[in-house]
């Protein structure tokens, strides 16, 4: 089980800070939500931040493109050091030459899928995929409330990953807490973003590793 703290959620003015706090967490990534004002309604962070924090967490770097020209981010937030990249199914005709673009880059390659998009729009890209990213939320803010619409993705996600022998992961992102996470977990997920549950506590080691347990637990 990856748990995925959201820099989204953590204190603007000190990302490295921040991000440095969540290496200590033990937190296997740290996810960050770039948003375009477009595609989104929102603005968050460039490449820059990435670039920012990349000396205070080791690990992967989980970089999530809500953006409506992702062609134009993938090399700045591959130069910037972003280990995984993902972009979003409804980019249509757009998601096939992408995808082979962080391939070539190196990258981790992911996929997402908002809330209202049949999850068999994911399906014929699945054995060029590292990530499946499940949106649990609408995109474009943090702190929202869970959508439990949701979790039949995650387990047809699940269903298709036995059935075809692959071995991508199924991350959910969006109203991601003590309680959710092990919904997700009994449908079949095994990566966990989560902002404020886990930004917003005093100890955030103590909150990694709580929410692993429970994934674990829920899972087995």
């Amino acid at each position: 089980m990856i748990i995925a703290p959201s820099l989204l959620a953590s204190n603007f003015a000190r990302f490295g800070n921040e991000a440095a706090r969540a290496h200590r967490s033990g937190a296997e990534w740290l996810h960050l939500d770039v948003m375009d004002g477009h595609f989104v309604p929102n603005i968050s962070f460039g490449a820059e931040v990435v670039r920012a924090v990349r000396p205070y967490f080791k690990r992967e770097l989980d970089v999530h493109l809500m953006c409506s020209r992702p062609e134009i981010l993938l090399e700045p937030f591959t130069e910037a050091g972003s280990d995984s990249i993902t972009i979003h199914v409804e980019l249509g005709a757009q998601v096939t030459p992408l995808l082979w673009k962080i391939r070539s880059l190196g990258k981790r390659v992911g996929l997402a899928v908002n809330p209202p998009t049949n999850i068999a729009e994911v399906r014929p890209y699945l054995k060029k995929l590292d990530v499946v990213l499940i949106m649990t939320v609408n995109p474009g803010f943090g702190g929202q409330p869970f959508i439990h619409e949701t979790l039949p993705k995650v387990q047809q996600l699940a269903a298709w990953r036995k059935e075809l022998g692959l071995n991508y992961r199924i991350e959910v992102d969006g109203g991601i807490n003590f309680e959710t996470v092990k919904e997700c977990a009994r449908c079949g997920a095994d990566t966990f973003v989560a902002g404020t549950s886990l930004f917003h506590r005093k100890n955030l080691g103590a909150a990694v590793r709580r929410m692993r347990k429970l994934a674990i637990s829920a899972a087995a």
